[in-house]
C-alpha cells in the first residue's frame, strides 16, 4: 500500500488535488502581479500557462503500465474509438487539453505568439518534447504521434478561442 507523499505527487488523483489546492494561490499570484504591474492581462495569461499546462504535463509523465511506441499517425485513435466512450472522452478531450492553456494564454502573454501557426508550431515541438520524455525516461507510457497531433490542435483551438484579445484585426479587438 502506497501512502505520505507518493499518495499526493505520483498519482493522477494527487495531481487532481494538488492542483485544486493550488488554485487560490494561483489567483492569489495573479491579483498580486496585478496589483503591482498596474495592469491584469499579463499577469493572467503568465499564471494561466503554468497553472493550466503543468499538471497535465505532470499526469502525463506519472508512470503507466503500457510501454509502447506508435509512430502511425491515427492508429492509436482508431483503438481510442473501439474502446468506448468513457475512453474517448479521456483520451481525445485530455490530450486536447495538454496545451490548451498556453494556446489560449501564449499569444496574449507573448507578441511572438500571436498567430495560430507559430502556436501550433511551439505546441507540437513540446507535445514531441514531453512524448520523447515519456519513452527515454522509460516511464512504461505509450508514446504516440497521435498524442502529439491532439496536444498541437488542442492548442491551436484555444488560440482561435482567445483570437479576440491577441489579434489587432479581431473585429473585437478594434471596437
Amino acid at each position: 500500500m502506497l501512502g505520505g507523499w507518493h499518495d499526493w505527487f505520483a498519482t493522477i488523483t494527487g495531481v487532481v488535488v494538488v492542483t485544486v489546492l493550488a488554485a487560490p494561490v494561483a489567483g492569489l499570484v495573479v491579483w498580486g502581479l496585478a496589483r503591482r504591474r498596474g495592469q491584469w492581462r499579463r499577469p493572467l495569461a503568465e499564471v494561466g500557462i503554468v497553472y493550466g499546462t503543468v499538471p497535465w504535463v505532470w499526469m502525463i509523465l506519472l508512470p503507466g503500465d503500457e510501454a509502447r511506441v506508435s509512430l502511425v499517425p491515427l492508429r492509436d485513435l482508431f483503438t481510442v474509438f473501439a474502446a468506448g466512450p468513457v475512453t474517448i472522452v479521456v483520451q481525445i478531450v485530455g490530450n486536447l487539453l495538454v496545451f490548451a492553456a498556453l494556446g489560449f494564454f501564449g499569444p496574449i502573454r507573448f507578441a511572438a505568439l500571436a498567430s495560430v501557426p507559430r502556436v501550433l508550431a511551439v505546441a507540437a515541438a513540446g507535445s514531441a518534447l514531453v512524448e520523447a520524455a515519456q519513452y527515454v525516461l522509460q516511464l512504461d507510457r505509450v508514446t504516440s504521434v497521435d498524442d502529439v497531433l491532439l496536444n498541437t490542435a488542442g492548442a491551436g483551438l484555444a488560440a482561435l478561442a482567445s483570437r479576440r484579445w491577441w489579434c489587432p484585426q479581431s473585429p473585437a479587438a478594434v471596437s
